[in-house]
């Protein structure tokens, strides 16, 4: 079969933030889009836009179960699998741990046999929570991490681990061409205003004036990319000629604290509000960033957008979403 008539690309998790952009992205460069997501932690709104678009299909299901006819139906046509589902902030992953696990590793299993019964690519994104606590700064592939196995992160940590076991095993049995992607912290529009996560919740509180709060002294460091930038690289990794065999870590290298965040925010967003200290959770890093020394050799991928941008991009996408006024500084900094 032809490359033109195989030119359908499924995209699991494909209405949650990375994979909706995702998927805008794939039916630019001419794919179909085949968009499977349960919604439970995705937000409808990310679809808007989407739908209107010709080439593009959405169909509700969980991955945890068979694939719907939805999927099989237009199996035959698919040459690529990308595989995003699975909440990603911790408090959406803790509310269904055994979900969570099952996700990983029960909806990482149908996506393969899919691969391997059409013949398609496939691309696991996993994470870098797989590093745990690290030891190793800043994290390479080949660090084996330090994770608490039985602890609240583990269905999502220990998941991501036995999805990128049952992954590459797929690959070294011949039973599908593979790709596994560790993402790195990533933020931009379409982030849901409550999923907990660190950027979207300094800014959030910021648009809204009152206390700020910050998990332990803030002192912890995260590294974040800019979400065209990640899209840019899965799509590389997806397309790449590499032999699949290792992971690729992607992510921006720029590290900064929380408390740093904080910083860049207020100088976006014009707000006063008074910061609030609450307990740092349980196996929270305290850092985290990316050697991402093998997506520049083997990719030439690099992030190209600034912090200091992304950040009044998404903090003007957010006061447009909650509804707020957008203070003056922030108007000035996106442009």
């Amino acid at each position: 079969m032809s490359d033109v008539t195989r030119n359908v690309a499924l995209v699991a998790g494909g209405a949650g933030f990375i994979g909706s952009h995702l998927c805008r992205a794939l039916l630019e460069r001419g794919h179909e889009v085949i968009c499977l997501d349960n919604l439970q932690t995705a937000r409808p709104s990310n679809l808007r836009g989407l739908e209107q678009l010709p080439g593009f299909h959405f169909v509700e299901a969980d991955v945890v179960n068979p694939l719907p006819a939805g999927v099989t139906a237009r199996a035959a046509r698919i040459s690529r699998v990308y595989n995003l589902a699975c909440a990603a902030s911790p408090p959406h992953y803790q509310a269904d741990p055994e979900h969570t696990m099952l996700t990983n590793v029960i909806g990482t299993h149908h996506l393969l046999r899919l691969a391997e019964q059409t013949g398609a690519r496939f691309l696991l994104t996993s994470t870098s929570e797989v590093y745990g606590d690290p030891e190793m700064h800043p994290q390479q592939e080949e660090y084996r991490g330090s994770v608490n196995c039985t602890g609240p992160r583990a269905c999502y940590d220990e998941g991501k681990r036995a999805a990128e076991a049952l992954t590459f095993d797929y690959a070294r049995l011949g039973r599908a061409e593979v790709r596994v992607a560790r993402i790195f912290n990533t933020y931009g529009p379409n982030m849901d205003p409550e999923d907990g996560r660190v950027v979207s919740n300094l800014i959030c509180q910021a648009l809204a004036g009152g206390d700020i709060t910050i998990h332990g002294d803030g002192t912890q460091t995260r590294s974040f990319c800019y979400v065209s930038d990640m899209v840019d690289g899965l799509i590389r990794l997806m397309e790449s000629d590499i032999d699949g065999l290792e992971p690729v870590n992607l992510g921006n290298p720029i590290e900064l604290t929380v408390n740093e965040l904080l910083e860049r925010i207020r100088s976006i967003v014009a707000t006063h509000g008074h910061v609030v200290h609450l307990p740092l959770p349980q196996d929270d890093p305290r850092r985290r960033r990316p050697d991402i020394s093998r997506a520049a050799a083997m990719l030439g991928w690099a992030p190209t957008v600034q912090v200091d941008f992304g950040l009044a991009r998404t903090a003007e996408w957010f006061a447009g979403e909650i509804g707020v006024d957008s203070p003056l500084r922030l108007s000035e900094a996106a442009e």
